[in-house]
């Protein structure tokens, strides 16, 4: 199936909010209340083909794999789904301040995060890149000696910058709030070097020939997995629809959909 990918603009990235029509429709749900209601999920609309802005006919919708998952599940469910468009590090803060019943964002559920949300089980996986403008030289971690590394905000990207900042002598790191911030900045040379998830880098990639990039090997906790408030008896509730999406095939075909013939 054809892969589709987006490079949403910043103005239309910056949507606050799409569909949300209370401030946390589904607070009973997450505290196990009664099926049925309205679900607010919480994301960061700037990582295609996860969630993106699509603009197409004049309206801005957000879409993605993580959305399709999310509408699908909820339906299941027996819920309503409203979709909260913020920053990547308020996500986890809006789950613990009751404004949202669940996050999917393409997050990685590190023991850190453990520490203050619940995790689904893992339902896709997915590998970190260094990119980099073509003709950098850069081969490896190694070659990010005295230079400035992009990464966004609160992500499992800028825990994976701070280790190799320890590592690396003269390695800076420079958080911004948005991918397509990252890829802007390093396509004006301010930063020489941006750690992406490989599939989201491949959409980037795509759109911008002079780019490049590098697998970073797998260490430490990887995956996509759905955080919920503590205690949200949500968790085991959406750990049975993935798992007959699984079963059912439904979750290879949306793999298919968004990531194309070759993801894993």
């Amino acid at each position: 199936m054809k892969r589709r990918w987006f490079l949403a603009s910043t103005a239309a990235v910056a949507l606050a909010t799409v569909g949300l029509t209370t401030a946390c429709g589904g607070d009973q749900a997450a505290t196990g209340g009664a099926e049925g209601g309205t679900l607010t999920m919480a994301t960061s609309a700037d990582y295609p083909p996860y969630q993106f802005v699509e603009t197409a006919g004049g309206t801005e919708e957000i879409v993605g794999f993580d959305i399709d998952i999310a509408r699908h599940i909820t339906t299941e469910l027996g819920y309503d789904l409203e979709i909260t468009n913020i920053d990547f590090n308020g996500l986890i803060p809006a789950l613990q301040a009751g404004r949202a019943d669940f996050v999917m964002a393409g997050m990685t559920p590190t023991e850190e995060r453990r520490q203050n949300v619940d995790f689904s089980e893992i339902y896709y996986n997915a590998q970190q890149t260094i990119v980099f403008s073509a003709g950098s030289g850069i081969a490896s971690t190694a070659d990010l000696e005295g230079k400035t590394l992009g990464v966004q905000l609160g992500s499992i990207q800028e825990e994976l910058g701070n280790d190799l900042v320890a590592e690396i002598p003269g390695l800076r790191l420079s958080p911004l709030n948005r991918i397509n911030e990252i890829v802007q900045e390093l396509k004006s040379g301010r930063i020489d070097a941006a750690i992406i998830e490989d599939t989201v880098a491949e959409g980037f990639l795509a759109n911008n020939p002079d780019l490049d990039s590098v697998i970073i090997p797998e260490e430490g906790p990887a995956g996509s997995a759905i955080a919920f408030p503590r205690g949200s008896e949500l968790v085991g509730e959406f750990d049975r629809v993935l798992a007959e999406m699984k079963a059912s095939g439904l979750m290879d075909e949306l793999i298919v959909k968004w990531f194309g013939d070759g993801a894993e």
